[in-house]
Order: C-alpha cells, then sequence, then structure tokens
C-alpha cells in the first residue's frame, strides 16, 4: 500500500480551523512528504487556501470528481437518484426523527436542506429500514468516481477528514472502503453529531472537541468509545494566545472607528437561520442614533456563509461610528482580536455565542425576530438545539426576547462588564473544557498516531 497521507478539507468552516489553528502546519512537520491536500472548495475560494498551503503538496481536486466514461457516467447517475431518496438527506433527517433532533425547525421548503421534508425521501421510517440505508449509504460498492478510485489506490495508504459528515466526503469514504485504506474522521464543530447527519462508523479514530461530542458518537451514532479521542476545541488555541490593545485600537482605526469609545460587536446569522436579521439592523441603528452615537461604536460582522448581506446590512453603511465588515473565512485574526477585546457582543446563538462567551465578552442573546410575522421563531429555534441544552440552560448572557431586552442587555454589557463573568467562565469550562492553546497539537497527535506505523 503507498504510504501517502491525504488530508481532505471539503467545506471552508473546518478548512479554516485547520489551516488557523495550526493543524495542517503541523501535520506538515510530522508527515514530511508523505502529506497531501485536497481541498474540496469553491473556485473563488481556492486560490487563497493554496496560497495558505505553501510547501505542501496539493491535489487537484477537480479532475478526482469528474467521471471517466459512459459506464462511470451512468452508474454516477444511478447513486445521485438513489442518494435523493436512500441517501444523504433523507438519512439526515432521519436520524433527527429517530433522536428529536430540530424537530421544532423542520419543515417543507426549510432553506437548510437537512432540515427540508421535501428532502425526506419516500421510504417509510423505521429502525431496520433506517439501518439498511446506512448501510447502503456507506457501502464500498457505491460509485466512486473511476479517477478519485484510482488515484487513491496509487497514492493514498490513509484517508483524514477535517470534516467527516459533509456530503461531499462521502466518494472519499467509499473509495477508502473499497481499498481498505484507514479513515481518521474529524468531526468539525460541537453542534455536528446532534443534528448535522449520519456520521460512519467506519473509521478507526474519531477525533472531537469535548466529552459531550464523545458521548454522542456513542449514543446516537454507535461508534465505539475506544476509538473516539477527545482534544478539546482547536478553535481556542487562537485565542489562548493574546492580543495586545494597539493591535485592537489600529483595527478599529481600519475601520474609521474611533478606539476610545466602547464598541459593541453585532454578529450576524445565516439568512437561512434569522431571515429577518436586516429589519433587526435597522432598529437596532436607529435606537443607536436616537439614544446617542457618541456613547459607543458599532461593528457589523456578517456570517461567513451570508451572500445577501449588502442587501441586509445595508442601513448599517454610511453612519459616522457603525462599520459592516465584508464576510470572510479568512479573518480569524481579525475576529480574535475584536472577540478579546470589544466591550459587548450581540448574536442570535450560532458558535459565535460560544466564541464570545470563551473570550469573555458581555453577550446578548437575539431570541426574536424583530418585524417578522406573528408565530415566527425562527431566531429562537436556533438555541432549542441538543448541543445547547448548557448554553440554554445557564445565565451567562443577556437573553432578549423583545427590542427592549437588546437595549436593556447592551446597557447592561456597557456598564458593568463584569456582571456575568464568573459564569461565563463556568460555561466555557462545561462546554469547552480546559483551555490550555494545545488542542491542535493533540488533534496532529492523534492523527499521525493512527497513520503512521509507529505513530511517530
Amino acid at each position: 500500500m503507498p504510504d501517502g497521507v491525504w488530508l481532505v478539507l471539503p467545506d471552508q468552516l473546518s478548512t479554516r480551523l485547520f489551516f488557523d489553528s495550526g493543524i495542517v502546519g503541523r501535520l506538515a512537520e510530522r508527515l514530511g512528504r508523505r502529506l497531501s491536500l485536497v481541498l474540496l472548495l469553491d473556485e473563488e475560494e481556492l486560490g487563497a487556501w493554496r496560497a495558505r498551503a505553501s510547501g505542501v503538496h496539493t491535489i487537484d481536486a477537480a479532475p478526482l470528481r469528474r467521471t471517466s466514461g459512459l459506464a462511470d457516467e451512468l452508474a454516477a447517475r444511478l447513486d445521485r437518484i438513489l442518494d435523493r431518496h436512500a441517501g444523504f438527506y433523507p438519512l439526515a433527517i432521519r436520524l433527527n426523527y429517530r433522536h428529536g433532533f430540530h424537530l421544532e425547525r423542520m419543515q417543507h421548503g426549510h432553506g437548510n436542506w437537512m432540515l427540508d421534508l421535501d428532502r425526506k425521501g419516500r421510504l417509510p421510517r423505521g429502525k431496520l429500514i433506517d439501518r439498511a440505508l446506512e448501510r447502503w449509504f456507506f457501502s464500498p460498492r457505491r460509485h466512486v468516481p473511476k479517477p478519485l478510485l484510482s488515484q487513491m489506490r496509487d497514492e493514498c495508504g490513509a484517508l483524514v477528514l477535517s470534516n467527516v459528515q459533509p456530503r461531499k466526503a462521502v466518494p472519499f469514504l467509499a473509495g477508502a472502503r473499497r481499498l481498505g485504506i484507514p479513515v481518521v474522521a474529524h468531526v468539525a464543530s460541537w453542534d455536528h453529531t446532534v443534528g448535522k447527519g449520519v456520521i460512519s462508523p467506519h473509521c478507526v479514530v474519531y477525533v472531537v472537541q469535548n466529552a459531550g461530542m464523545e458521548e454522542d458518537l456513542v449514543r446516537y451514532h454507535g461508534i465505539p468509545r475506544d476509538r473516539v479521542v477527545v482534544s478539546g476545541w482547536p478553535q481556542t488555541d487562537i485565542y489562548f494566545h493574546h492580543r495586545p490593545r494597539d493591535e485592537y485600537d489600529t483595527l478599529l482605526g481600519s475601520y474609521a472607528l474611533d478606539p476610545r469609545r466602547p464598541l459593541v460587536v453585532v454578529m450576524g446569522n445565516t439568512p437561512t437561520n434569522t431571515p429577518y436579521e436586516g429589519r433587526f439592523v435597522e432598529r437596532l441603528l436607529a435606537w443607536w442614533e436616537e439614544a446617542g452615537r457618541e456613547r459607543f461604536s458599532l461593528l457589523f460582522r456578517p456570517h461567513p456563509r451570508d451572500r445577501e448581506w449588502r442587501e441586509r446590512f445595508a442601513a448599517a453603511v454610511g453612519h459616522e461610528g457603525a462599520c459592516v465588515q465584508e464576510p470572510s473565512f479568512r479573518d480569524f485574526e481579525q475576529l480574535a482580536t475584536l472577540l478579546q477585546h470589544c466591550d459587548c457582543v450581540v448574536t442570535n446563538a450560532g458558535t459565535i455565542l460560544l466564541e464570545a462567551l470563551v473570550n469573555d465578552r458581555p453577550s446578548v442573546c437575539v431570541l426574536y425576530d424583530e418585524g417578522g410575522p406573528p408565530g415566527e421563531s425562527w431566531a429562537f429555534q436556533n438555541i432549542v438545539g441538543e448541543h445547547y441544552r448548557e448554553l440554554a440552560t445557564s445565565t451567562a448572557f443577556y437573553r432578549a426576547e423583545r427590542f427592549e431586552e437588546v437595549v436593556d442587555g447592551i446597557q447592561r454589557a456597557l456598564a458593568n462588564p463584569r456582571e456575568l463573568a464568573e459564569e461565563r467562565r463556568r460555561v466555557a469550562r462545561e462546554v469547552v473544557g480546559d483551555i490550555d492553546g494545545r488542542a491542535a497539537e493533540r488533534v496532529a497527535d492523534a492523527i499521525a498516531t493512527a497513520v503512521l506505523p509507529d505513530g511517530a
């Protein structure tokens, strides 16, 4: 078998995590020439990440994903037809039904396809049927493009997935099973075990961030506990290193914001999760203008996946003392600097709320839909998932179920930033664990131990 180790990066979230926390660099040091990167990203994003991977061999993913010949194309079409009724999205919805994940959020035509009941497939639900579909979904006999299978056979001795769950990873999992290649699975985020689809049970090692995720793998995905490694959250390594105040002042100056004023950062969610966010931006700005903009500055950070951000945040453009950042997956250093020094974070759930608490930032969680029709509860439903259990029962942030509570939360945060500090630290420890700046090192160690013959 070849000795190459393929690190497959199937999405922006885990690509950013692996690069910015230093996992890619550590693996390059440990594995040397054996390591190859496979970036399954949109063309517009590839160039920047390839530049970051200077010195590491990168495999062009586009040819691997193409079919080769009529028989290969026909097999791919048949596989796609079966997948619509027994594959990625139907199995994600079945998992939600089986364990009660996100039942309040699922509906026909949902923008998040893992919650879209139109994608549940035609087959009836049931434990035996679900198991049969999962066996097919992770079967080594599923279609794998010929170029991918051929190159894996020639070059790949071990496969590492920075995120084991995305649909793009499935052909690599199938190819690895067919060729007997060991797979190391990194589970990319704290919420992925409980509502982001099924997880292959055929990997040799699973790397997760905390003990709760380990329990989820055992309970909901049937993964043996002795195959799970708890590493800590590599993202906290980035926050572990302190950024001096003068870097923060310089950053705010680049946004034309006065660093002497307190700063409230409004962290956006996706249009799918918060369809009325634009109306919230408008009302917040109106209150800020009326209350006196000189009291604090406003910085709006749309979600990196928000392709409608120019329209949704248009109201915030052109105000002295306010700024809208262009969304990006590649500005982690700026985000870390903001979260270490800003005075208040306003957001609707999401991982960013946890990041704010980890960085000890006073936070306001918006739990209502500003300007939405009666009965809408998009914002509230974003915090009812299983992974939010510890956060939702805590008092580590200010809850805002109407706009007046947003105002009250901001004012309390600015007046007394230490008010909820003890609870923020407690919840951060409970959800993330100890933060020691070495989580990325533990991820790299777990991968190297699994893919190298002697673990060296």
